[in-house]
């Protein structure tokens, strides 16, 4: 496969790092790219506020996005400049680290612009995340110990309502244009948000700021801070999310569809989303639709191997069944639930160096998933820490609804979120030095989870999984993700209902029928994002394998990982010329 990065392809890369610095206008052309690079971080930094945020960047912790029409096209003209800029830098003329910055810096700039392109702004938010989750989120581990950062967060909060009447006429937008959500999404949806709807701002997980506060702020400053707070939360914040229920509920004409295709453009929407989280360019829903049924064939093997093994009398179906339904398999607390997280962490933690070279500085925590968020909330996801900031990174573990969490599944949904998961890997990413700011909180899904699935099973071999029903746990979790590639084609280009979507999971895994039920919305109101976990496995995996058949008995599993992790997220084929420059810098080394 080949992914094209602007003018350059990842294959062209590979020869031009291998080939090093070729004329005399080297410097100049690595100055030309650091100046707009960071430009362009500065301008990120001042646009996406909240996002500024959660990389350190404390300048603008007062305020909210603005998400206007009007500012989206005065950004995507700002952006159109960058791009312009970046590409009339002569790549050949860059050293190794440039050519991996420029490309790296045209494949952002140019998925921006696509957005822009679709007005994806008419539909801003999912079962998952979106802009009142931003909201909810927006401060999360900021360190706050003086006046003013207290200061800073009630005007945040304050800018709360403009914020969200912005998103609302974004909306509104939508549904002139017939690009909106599909109904059962909103129905998810309402209860989260209703559920921010306190009677005393004190309840409101927006005071949490203000329980404990700063023995650096004096007695009268906070209680002070506290009553502004608790005011802004009364008449602004509560405001905001109750016109936001209003509008859900009243005003908002959400579609009877559930299929991204049947949208107005929908056929390049649903394309632009399997390129944007997949990374791949030369891919069709139909073809990664095949991949997924020989997966999930595949995996369905191994996981009657282990219903054979345990002697267990009935088929598939009764296995399923009982895995969902014993007792034995489940929480009777949600301290219990958190507990057994806690304990897997600690027992892979201690695997850790055994197979990894370089370990991040920055610890992380298991948190429950805030109450009022849990009922539509996934079983499990990863929050990074800002860095500087007064948390760690959080591993989040839903307690709610605890006979759908099955103790079997912790050790593999650890391994995934945490270690050495999605914290092991954007840790190091945000520690990586000597590289343009951008790079440190860049995301691309198909790296970043399919790292993380692959995780997974690297389990096995850390001897993570200490029974077969913690096996079947993790082939489960695999099926789950196989499942997806056939289940999101299928709802967006094939034709697929929800229902059918629902009973291809319960014939297929083991999964509880509230994990199956938000997962399936989820892949509703968020097209193409379920199916970066396969294929990025997919590709690490067959990295892998190619490794250890190249370099033999010179084969380090330590190196690889490291080498795989070592240039923070990257597109698919990136990771893939990384990989073989590695190997073939090995076997020079040894020759």
């Amino acid at each position: 496969m080949k992914c094209f990065l602007g003018r350059l392809t990842f294959g062209a890369i590979a020869l031009l790092l291998m080939a090093g610095p070729v004329n005399a206008d080297i410097s100049a052309s690595e100055r030309r790219l650091d100046a707009v690079m960071a430009e362009y971080w500065e301008f990120t930094l001042r646009e996406e506020p909240i996002a500024a945020t959660s990389v350190g960047v404390n300048d603008f912790n007062d305020r909210m996005p603005h998400v206007t029409r009007a500012d989206q096209l005065r950004r995507l003209a700002v952006e159109k400049g960058f791009l312009r800029r970046a590409r009339d830098i002569d790549s050949e003329s860059l050293n190794v680290d440039g050519q991996i910055n420029l490309a790296l810096f045209e494949w952002v700039l140019e998925d921006s612009i696509g957005a822009y392109g679709l007005n994806l702004s008419r539909i801003p938010f999912n079962t998952f995340s979106g802009f009142f989750m931003s909201a909810l989120t927006a401060s999360d581990g900021v360190t706050m110990a003086s006046v003013g950062d207290y200061e800073d967060y009630i005007s945040r909060m304050a800018d709360i309502p403009r914020y969200f009447r912005e998103n609302l006429d974004n909306m509104r937008e939508g549904v002139k244009s017939g690009f909106v959500l599909p109904q059962i999404v909103i129905a998810g949806v309402l209860p989260t948000i209703e559920a921010q709807l306190k009677e005393e701002p004190q309840e409101s997980s927006f005071f949490t700021p203000f329980l404990k506060m700063s023995d650096r702020v004096s007695e009268v400053d906070q209680e002070n801070l506290r009553q502004r707070g608790a005011a802004v939360i009364r008449n602004d914040v509560l405001p905001a999310f109750s016109e936001l229920a209003e509008f859900l509920r009243c005003e908002y004409q959400a579609s009877e569809s559930i299929a991204a295709e049947d949208l107005p453009d929908g056929k390049d929407y649903y394309a632009f989303n399997i390129k944007r989280y997949t990374t791949l360019t030369n891919t069709s829903a139909k073809a990664i639709h095949q991949t997924g049924l020989k997966e999930v064939k595949r995996i369905r093997t191994d996981m009657d191997a282990i219903i054979a093994e345990l002697d267990f009398a009935g088929d598939f179906a009764a296995f399923a069944d009982f895995l969902r339904n014993d007792p034995q398999f489940y929480a009777t607390s949600g301290l219990q639930l958190l507990k057994e997280a806690a304990y897997v962490a600690k027992r892979i933690d201690y695997k850790m160096p055994g197979f990894f070279g370089k370990l991040p500085r920055q610890s992380y925590g298991i948190v429950p998933v805030p109450e009022e968020i849990a009922p539509n909330y996934t079983t499990g996801a990863y929050y990074a820490a800002p860095p500087g900031g007064s948390n760690g990174g959080a591993f989040w573990i839903n307690t709610f609804a605890l006979d759908q969490r099955p103790l079997y599944e912790i050790p593999a949904l650890t391994l995934h979120e945490a270690v050495p998961g999605h914290h092991h890997q954007a840790a190091l990413a945000m520690e990586m030095e000597n590289v343009p700011a951008f790079r440190r909180s860049l995301y691309f899904s198909a790296y970043g989870e399919g790292w993380a699935l692959y995780s997974e099973k690297l389990g096995v071999e850390m001897e993570a999984y200490q029974s077969p029903y913690e096996h079947f746990g993790r082939l489960s979790y695999e099926m789950w993700r196989a499942c997806r590639l056939v289940v999101d084609t299928g709802l967006h280009s094939q034709g697929w209902s929800r229902q059918r979507a629902m009973d291809y999971f319960f014939d297929n895994t083991s999964l509880s029928a509230a994990n199956i039920r938000s997962e399936v919305d989820r892949y509703i109101s968020w097209p193409g994002q379920a199916l970066a976990y396969k294929l990025g496995e997919l590709k690490i995996w067959e990295l892998r394998r190619i490794a250890e058949q190249e370099l033999g008995d010179q084969f380090e599993l330590r190196d690889f990982h490291d080498v795989v992790l070592g240039n923070g997220a990257v597109p698919l084929a990136m990771i893939e010329d990384i990989v073989l420059r590695w190997i073939d810098a090995t076997l020079a080394n040894e020759s």
